[in-house]
């Protein structure tokens, strides 16, 4: 089965042949997947009245474990955004009484961000979703191709997961 990214090699092999073309055969086929990804995540989010970046911090909360809450420096490290936008998230979350803002008991100048129970309960729906649209694009593969599959992902993902800072 040809694809899009069999014809753009192809077309670079036939323009350009003195360059090795053969990362854009793994990378290209990344990039596109993960336009598709974003499109069915946007989807599964949006069915459950959730952006992205709504699903990614109240989840961030959700696998935190009773009684589900963080510092919002923990949830910077695990959404990858910075302190202002945070704050701006967590205050439009609040709004939406998804989460509330705690005292830190351990700190006094601190604060903690908790998901609410209706928090929650979009969390779960929304990650019940994700995982229905994402079994349909794996459809395809078999369980031995997934995990030889994940396996090769990873080794890609981790050094970008484990650079300090």
């Amino acid at each position: 089965m040809e694809d899009e990214v069999d014809r753009l090699v192809a077309a670079w092999r036939r323009e350009r042949p003195d360059l090795d073309v053969e990362p854009l055969e793994v990378l290209s086929r990344v990039s596109r997947l993960a336009r598709h990804l974003d499109r069915a995540r946007r989807l599964a989010f949006a069915e459950h009245g959730l952006e992205p970046w709504e699903f990614d911090v109240l989840t961030a909360l959700r696998r935190a474990g009773s009684p589900y809450q963080l510092s919002p420096g923990q949830l910077l490290t695990q959404t990858l955004v910075t302190s202002g936008t945070m704050t701006n998230r967590i205050d439009r979350l609040a709004k939406k009484g998804l989460v509330e803002r705690l005292p830190d008991p351990s700190d006094r100048r601190g604060v903690l961000v908790r998901l609410t129970e209706e928090g929650q309960e979009r969390a779960d729906q929304a990650l019940a979703g994700l995982l229905d649209q994402e079994r349909a694009i794996l459809a395809e593969l078999s369980r031995a191709q997934r995990g030889e599959l994940a396996g090769l992902l990873r080794q890609l993902t981790a050094p970008f997961d484990n650079i300090p800072g």
